[in-house]
């Protein structure tokens, strides 16, 4: 990874609540320390800015770049309720326009469903710079979510945080979604695809197929032993934060 003239430890958070154009409030922890960039970390299901692997992947990546770590809708301190992609690129769209008009460059990292969502708003929104995208679904349908295997439940219960549990709230109305394997193309910035390995709720080939079908300048890294989305950072966190840096700021 290349190395950094600046190497500050950003201490200073501030939660600050953003709208929707669908007029949800959206929740952010705000890491600012001046840089030129900020990088945008948008969590997958049931997880939330609060959750401690964010908080801790916060206070690294704010050692080269401002960040962002927001709640989407029916998470945490958001309002709404969760439709698991149908409407989540609203709360995305909103954390970017927040960050328009502060920095040269929005780097935005999604895992899981947030993943999903950072590719559908790749799609759309010219403002990004760079993406990555971890563990993300080919297309909503065919998550896997094997939630029996060893591979699924034993990092849900060490990553147990009751209170974000309770916080959580899912729309149960279906509705349509975006699948990233049909928009994937429509990708201009940089993108990295990370998968694990051993992913039981995403499988890694989701992650191979939006790799193969992209046609930006791409980068896909597989994590041996690693699970699902977050649990890289967990399991293999110095391989995590250099691959990351690398293709954010190297």
């Amino acid at each position: 990874m290349k190395k950094l003239s600046i190497y500050v430890i950003c201490l200073i958070m501030n939660e600050v609540k953003i709208t929707t154009q669908d007029n949800i409030k959206i929740a952010i922890n705000y890491y600012e320390n001046n840089f030129e960039s900020v990088v945008i970390l948008a969590p997958g299901w049931f997880m939330t800015k609060d959750s401690k692997s964010f908080r801790q992947m916060s206070e690294i990546f704010c050692r080269y770049s401002d960040v962002i770590t927001m709640d989407f809708r029916g998470h945490g301190h958001s309002g709404g309720l969760y439709t698991f992609t149908s409407k989540e690129v609203n709360d995305l769209s909103a954390v970017i326009d927040f960050a328009k008009g502060k920095y040269k460059k929005i780097y935005v990292m999604g895992f899981s469903l947030g993943g999903a969502v950072a590719l559908i708003a790749g799609a759309e929104n010219n403002s990004i710079t760079k993406i990555i995208a971890i563990s993300a679904p080919s297309c909503f349908e065919k998550i896997e979510n094997k939630v029996w295997k060893k591979e699924a439940w034993i990092p849900t219960l060490q990553k147990c945080e009751l209170k974000r549990w309770f916080s959580v709230r899912p729309s149960i109305i279906p509705e349509k979604k975006v699948r990233p394997i049909d928009i994937v193309e429509r990708i201009k910035c940089p993108t990295l695809f990370l998968a694990g390995e051993k992913d039981p709720t995403v499988e890694n080939w989701h992650t191979k197929a939006l790799f193969t079908k992209a046609v930006c300048d791409k980068k896909f890294e597989l994590f041996e032993n690693c699970c699902h989305a977050e649990d890289l950072f967990i399991q293999n966190r110095e391989k995590f934060v250099t691959v990351c840096c690398d293709w954010l700021f190297g």
